[in-house]
């Protein structure tokens, strides 16, 4: 990996990380270049050897969801609703209800805006949430499970 790509990198995870943080943090070109070498071996260590990244290494995990009876495989993202990918029958489901989506090898699941909310594990949710094994998954009256393989 080039020098300005790991300095580039560093910089963007760096900057990443202040916008998430809840006190505020210096901008990259205030912090000391101690702090800014540690970013640098930090994002060189999580981009790997040859220039690979981590999205790169990890292969796609299938998701198998259980609805009632019926189970599903995906390999890619995918919406559920009365007009999904995986079509529900519940008069409390929107169209597109919910996007079940992988991103760098795990899959999340997001609340596409309906009226009714989509649960997860007992809780509403309000923003892209990790999927582990055995959650449950609530939209309207139906639920999924994301079954342990």
């Amino acid at each position: 990996m080039t020098s300005s790509r790991l300095d580039h990198l560093a910089r963007t995870a760096y900057e990443a990380h202040r916008r998430a943080h809840p006190t505020s943090l210096p901008p990259w070109d205030d912090i000391n270049k101690q702090e800014q070498a540690a970013w640098r071996a930090a994002v060189s260590a999580v981009a790997g050897q040859a220039g690979v990244t981590v999205a790169e290494q990890l292969p796609t995990q299938s998701l198998l969801i259980q609805v009632g009876d019926d189970r599903r495989v995906f390999h890619n993202d995918f919406t559920i609703g009365r007009q999904g990918n995986l079509v529900i029958d519940d008069e409390y489901a929107s169209g597109h209800h919910a996007r079940f989506r992988v991103a760098h090898g795990l899959w999340y699941v997001e609340d596409l805006g309906s009226t009714n909310g989509t649960w997860l594990n007992g809780r509403q949710i309000h923003a892209p949430q990790l999927l582990k094994k055995s959650d449950k998954v609530r939209i309207g009256h139906t639920f999924m499970i994301v079954v342990p393989s």
